[in-house]
């Protein structure tokens, strides 16, 4: 059994906490916090139904595919920063309100958090051209002749549009499961706890995606967990924050490929097609139900324990 010494800045910005919860409220609390935040987008909805009529909720549902690139980047983006945006509101007022600590202690604390972005930002940049590198290298993806969706450089606007969502999204997730989960049941318990559990956490909360299948579960949590390496490591949420939203934006916007079931919104800046078996590529699903990513993944997990071990977190 893993017996990890919890002295990471993360667990000692929980400790703050006047009250830890049980991890059984801890899971009622984020199943509760999402199921809220999607009622965030009702205003929306209502803004799109005076605009386009009853065709608004197709739209919804329909990701925005069928709108022209720009509007469907713009609509898009409103929506995960309304959505993902009520989740950082939520978890805010519970760590305020219940557990009497500030939400800066989540791990969004000042202290050299520029540098931090960024650097998780180029992170994940390169974590995911490693994948394109390692599905190029089998002869796995290749340029697409034929873009169903504009591509550089008609692309650019809706791309970085759509890019704002994407630095929502990847914040909230890690705000609900790194930076809330994980150090308060690690401090409850043990640390191994709080990175179990927040890890299959994460991958359960998107069950619901389309195309899903028991390698993308399982990469899912392989990326949770490299998610809580990564920050436990930084003593931060700043560094993943970043890199989960650029492990998305790159994913979609940049390489042209599925992101979690969902095809992405406003073109992308190369417009790469997935060509071997569905094992290895991740199929409809995109990249993340592949073995490329199980590889990657896995590399950056081991990175990241030796990195522990350097600054004695110990297994």
């Amino acid at each position: 059994m893993m017996n990890w010494l919890g002295d990471s800045r993360l667990f000692v910005l929980a400790r703050q906490s006047k009250r830890l919860p049980h991890w059984a409220v801890s899971l009622a609390v984020a199943i509760a916090i999402l199921l809220l935040a999607n009622f965030a987008a009702l205003p929306l909805l209502v803004l799109l139904f005076i605009f386009y009529g009853p065709s608004a909720m197709d739209m919804v549902l329909g990701g925005f595919q069928d709108q022209p690139p720009l509007l469907g980047a713009f609509w898009q983006s409103v929506f995960l920063v309304f959505s993902f945006g009520s989740i950082m509101v939520l978890l805010a007022l519970w760590v305020t309100l219940v557990e009497k600590r500030s939400p800066a202690t989540l791990g969004f604390e000042r202290s050299g958090w520029l540098q931090k972005y960024v650097r998780g930002f180029g992170v994940g940049i390169l974590m995911m051209a490693g994948v394109v590198g390692v599905l190029a290298l089998f002869g796995s993806a290749t340029l697409e002749e034929t873009a169903v969706r504009p591509i550089h450089p008609a692309a650019l606007g809706g791309v970085l549009i759509i890019g704002v969502g994407w630095l929502v999204q990847g914040a909230a997730e890690e705000a609900l499961t790194r930076g809330w989960m994980l150090p308060t049941l690690g401090v409850r318990y043990r640390p191994w706890v709080g990175i179990l559990i927040s890890s299959l956490v994460f991958a359960v909360f998107h069950g619901l995606n389309p195309n899903l299948n028991a390698l993308a579960l399982i990469n899912l949590a392989l990326f949770g967990l490299f998610a809580a390496l990564y920050a436990l490591r930084e003593g931060s949420l700043w560094g993943i924050s970043a890199l989960h939203s650029a492990w998305n934006w790159a994913q979609g916007n940049l390489f042209g490929l599925e992101v979690s079931g969902v095809s992405p919104i406003g073109g992308s800046m190369l417009n790469l097609m997935e060509t071997g078996p569905d094992w290895f590529t991740g199929g409809a699903f995109g990249p993340e139900a592949g073995l490329a990513v199980t590889l990657v993944l896995c590399l950056g997990i081991g990175m990241l324990l030796v990195g522990l071990k350097e600054r004695r977190i110990v297994l």
